[in-house]
């Protein structure tokens, strides 16, 4: 691995880790808002990053797709926050609210970073001494800036309409419960269906035009 994609590593951790616990700890803490506490009484409801790490989602999988990539493309995932929708008072649409929650943060995370980054980083730069914006302000701006591509990624991706994914278990809250139920079917097998459609070029074609729409509107492309 070169130095410029170890830099750039080093990076995008931070961004990554931030945008997968806020994602998850935002599935916890709405449904504990609609009446399920489980997520709270298993301590998932923290900030802490800690006990949201997968050795394999938050750890090995962004490293691999970040150097198989160059950087261009990286994701990752945290132990998923346990939910029981017998605890909300309407099961279906508390489980599709609670699961929006997570790729709703994640662009609201974006935002904030991207605010952060054109209203008190450029502004900053743009009067800072060049040893200032040098060590300082432009590493802060391209953490900025990972973080934008990260939670855009993050929350377009986990809106993919395929259990066990945020945007399938939304859609299973909104159809009928004859579909939903035929549908939520699919679940073990949604993560294989997920991958082929990645590794054969098919999600290039609906997820990327997504992504690059998003990225569009924060100006990064």
């Amino acid at each position: 691995m070169q130095s410029t994609q170890i830099i750039g590593l080093i990076i995008s951790a931070l961004p990554i880790l931030i945008a997968i616990t806020f994602h998850e700890v935002s599935h916890g803490y709405v449904a504990y808002k609609l009446g399920d506490p489980t997520a709270k009484f298993a301590g998932r409801l923290t900030l802490n990053p800690i006990p949201h790490i997968d050795l394999f989602g938050t750890i090995i999988l962004p490293l691999m797709l970040y150097y198989v990539t160059g950087g261009k493309f990286v994701f990752g995932y945290a132990k998923p926050v346990p939910i029981n929708p017998m605890n909300f008072k309407k099961p279906r649409e508390g489980m599709a609210i609670s699961a929006a929650a997570g790729p709703v943060t994640n662009m609201l995370l974006a935002t904030a970073s991207f605010i952060i980054l054109r209203g008190l980083i450029m502004p900053a730069a743009a009067v800072s001494p060049e040893t200032v914006t040098n060590t300082v302000l432009r590493p802060l701006a391209m953490i900025m800036q990972s973080s934008i591509v990260v939670n855009v990624v993050l929350g377009v991706f986990n809106m993919i309409p395929m259990p066990p994914l945020d945007g399938g278990r939304v859609l299973t809250g909104l159809l009928p419960y004859k579909q939903a139920m035929l549908f939520s079917r699919i679940e073990p097998f949604g993560f294989i269906i997920v991958i082929v459609l990645i590794y054969s070029g098919i999600a290039n074609h609906i997820i990327m035009p997504v992504i690059d729409f998003f990225l569009r509107l924060f100006q990064l492309y």
